[in-house]
């Protein structure tokens, strides 16, 4: 490409709008040499002009003109998005301060008042659009700096929910259970929230913090922890530490994901009654996560099979859940799971264990 064409390609774009010959030849005159100049004679052209192809980077708009004036296209052209940010600089023959301000108060970027220097017009117009450049720069990079911190806040976020499944799958494999009963468990939880008013973020959250709810188990010894027969009061004194482990584990954490991971694990084996624990809260004193985790958790532990038991059947689980609500489980939400009986059912045939199938 040549200087010349070059140059040209380089050129801003001014757009002038005056209804007096005169006035326009005068000031195209000043600009020509630097800038590519545009011609509207009125109002409704130069609108018509702003939302073309080529569309001006700086517009010089009269005031006094018939049918469409200068503050009627200015207010125009800011309220529609692919024009609003153009500047516009008045050029009038009124110089009054009422009507400076009406101007201004119309989004006007500067006045200039006839008879125009030729000087003061080319200073004017190259500091606004430099302006102009520069607001829209750092407009493209807050822009992009917004979306790479998105960016970063969803790997966060991402790195956050695989934690909690590792975390999650560890607790299992200490306790004989299979991946599939979190995945079971997080989503009857998920349905359940949803359903007793959480939204779709909420619940989506609930599901994926679900899984840690017994995390503590990696701190308790594996000859309790595994033992085939039943506990004496010691050793069951010591399973009911696992919610606490679970929770200093998780620490306090800043992410809403683990935080909300960390109430699930102290809190699901408490009972609606108050019996349960690790701190014996009782009703709505228990966080509804913890509400929530305890019906998914118990429902999946009944329908399960393992090497020492046989899972119950959906209606047979179903009825302890029903026989416990007001004592273990929160009387409220306990309908509620009854309701997505169908959907429980489905979820059970989707991720049933492999020794079910």
């Amino acid at each position: 490409m040549n200087k010349s064409l070059a140059g040209h390609a380089a050129k801003k774009t001014v757009l002038i709008v005056d209804d007096v010959p005169e006035n326009l030849y005068v000031l195209q005159r000043i600009l020509a040499v630097h800038y590519r100049v545009q011609i509207a004679t009125n109002g409704r052209t130069a609108i018509k002009i702003a939302l073309s192809p080529s569309q001006p980077d700086l517009i010089l708009l009269d005031v006094m003109m018939p049918e469409l004036d200068g503050y009627e296209t200015c207010q125009l052209l800011k309220q529609q998005e692919r024009t609003r940010d153009i500047p516009i600089l008045f050029v009038t023959a009124k110089s009054e301060v009422e009507d400076e301000t009406k101007g201004f108060e119309l989004g006007a970027a500067d006045y200039l008042v006839k008879p125009v220097s030729p000087p003061v017009v080319l200073s004017r117009v190259k500091t606004h659009l430099a302006m102009h450049d520069q607001r829209k720069l750092l407009a493209d990079q807050v822009a992009t700096r917004t979306a790479q911190l998105q960016a970063r806040n969803q790997e966060l976020e991402e790195t956050h929910k695989e934690v909690i499944r590792q975390l999650g799958r560890a607790s299992e494999y200490r306790d004989n259970e299979t991946g599939l009963h979190i995945v079971r468990m997080s989503r009857y939880v998920r349905m359940l929230g949803l359903k007793s008013g959480l939204s779709e973020p909420e619940a989506d959250q609930m599901m994926q913090a679900a899984p840690m709810h017994d995390l503590g188990k990696i701190g308790i010894p594996d000859h309790i922890l595994l033992k085939p027969g039943k506990l004496t009061p010691e050793e069951f004194a010591i399973i009911k530490t696992h919610p606490e482990i679970g929770y200093n584990i998780i620490g306090d954490q800043k992410s809403g994901l683990l935080h909300l991971g960390r109430t699930i694990a102290l809190s699901h084996h408490e009972k609606w009654n108050g019996l349960g624990y690790p701190k014996g809260l009782k009703g709505e004193e228990i966080p509804l996560a913890g509400r929530l985790t305890a019906i998914g958790d118990v429902f999946d532990a009944l329908t399960s099979s393992r090497p020492y038991k046989k899972g119950w059947t959906l209606d047979d689980a179903m009825g302890l859940i029903l026989k416990e609500s007001g004592e273990h489980f929160d009387p409220t939400l306990v309908p509620i799971f009854f309701s997505l009986r169908e959907d429980v059912a489905k979820i059970m045939e989707q991720y049933q264990d492999k020794d079910d199938a």
